[in-house]
């Protein structure tokens, strides 16, 4: 069983407690073999490269 809040936490505390829990923006960049949108350190949906090469086959 929890305890019970003793105090009341205003508006700005927990605002400022949830400072930091926004959404942050994804870092996306350009395939270099078919230039769609792929995220650094992974390999591309569409074509299956990672730096250039083919690393594994497309799923379907």
């Amino acid at each position: 069983m929890g305890g019970v809040p003793v105090k009341h936490h205003s508006k700005g505390k927990v605002g400022r407690r949830r400072s930091h829990l926004a959404m942050k923006k994804t870092n996306m960049a350009a395939c270099p073999k078919c230039k769609g949108p792929v995220m650094p350190h992974k390999t591309c949906a569409q074509c299956g490269a990672y730096r250039k090469k083919a690393r594994t086959a497309k799923k379907a």
